[in-house]
C-alpha cells in the first residue's frame, strides 16, 4: 500500500459537504458528512452507528462505547481516545493523524486501507482484530496487544514498538524493516511472514535465544 502524506481537512474530497455536529451521539446513530469539531464526549453510549465520509478535529473520547460501530472514509486529526470501547469496530479507508489513543479496546475489530500518521498507541488491545493494508507511520506503540490478530500488508515505517506483544498472531508480508524501534514483550515466535532488517536481528536476538531455549555464555 502507497502511503500517502497527511491530508488537511479542506483537502477530503467530501470537504464541501460537512456540516458542523450539533447535540449528542446516539447509540445507533448515522452520520454523514459530518465534521465534529473540539467536542468533548465523556461516558458516550454510542455503538452499533455509522459514521461516514466524516471529519473528526480535536475530538476527545473519555470512556464511552462506540463498540461495533463503523468507520468508512473517516478523517481524525488530533482526536483522543482514553478508556474507550472500540470492539468489534470497522475501520475502511480512513486516516488519523496525531491521536493518542490511551487504554483503548479495540478487540475483535476489523481495519482495511487506514493510516496512522504520527499518533501514540499506550496500552492498546489490539486482540483478534483483522488489519490489512494499513500502515502505522511514525506512530509510538507502547503495551500495544496483537495477541491473536491477523495483520496483513501492514508497515510500521519510522514507528518504534515497545514492548508489544504477538502471541498467537498470523503475520503475512509484514514489514517492520524501516520501524524506529522493535521491542517485542512476548510472541516472537508468532513473527513468521514479518521482514526485518540485518540490525534489527541482532536487536532481537536476546528474545530469539530466549525462545528456542538457546543458552549464551561467554567465557
Amino acid at each position: 500500500m502507497r502511503v500517502r502524506a497527511p491530508r488537511d481537512l479542506a483537502a477530503l474530497p467530501y470537504a464541501r459537504h460537512l456540516e458542523s455536529f450539533t447535540g449528542e451521539l446516539e447509540q445507533a446513530g448515522s452520520y454523514e458528512w459530518v465534521h465534529f469539531d473540539g467536542s468533548a464526549f465523556q461516558d458516550v453510549e454510542g455503538g452499533n452507528s455509522l459514521f461516514s465520509q466524516s471529519a473528526f478535529s480535536s475530538v476527545t473520547f473519555d470512556r464511552g462505547r462506540l463498540r461495533r460501530s463503523r468507520f468508512d472514509e473517516v478523517w481524525l486529526h488530533t482526536v483522543r481516545m482514553v478508556g474507550t470501547n472500540l470492539a468489534e469496530t470497522t475501520w475502511l479507508d480512513s486516516e488519523c493523524t496525531a491521536g493518542v489513543l490511551a487504554g483503548t479496546e479495540i478487540h475483535g475489530g476489523e481495519m482495511r486501507r487506514v493510516v496512522f500518521h504520527q499518533c501514540k498507541f499506550d496500552s492498546v488491545n489490539l486482540r483478534a482484530t483483522t488489519l490489512k493494508d494499513v500502515a502505522f507511520v511514525d506512530c509510538l506503540l507502547r503495551d500495544v496487544d496483537f495477541g491473536g490478530a491477523t495483520l496483513t500488508d501492514v508497515t510500521f515505517p519510522g514507528s518504534t514498538l515497545d514492548r508489544a506483544r504477538f502471541d498467537k498472531a498470523t503475520l503475512t508480508r509484514v514489514d517492520l524493516r524501516e520501524a524506529a524501534g522493535l521491542g517485542i514483550a512476548s510472541g516472537i515466535g508468532s513473527l513468521d511472514g514479518a521482514a526485518i532488517s540485518t540490525a534489527q536481528l541482532f536487536d532481537l536476538a536476546p528474545a530469539l535465544a530466549q525462545h528456542i531455549g538457546l543458552t549464551v555464555k561467554d567465557h
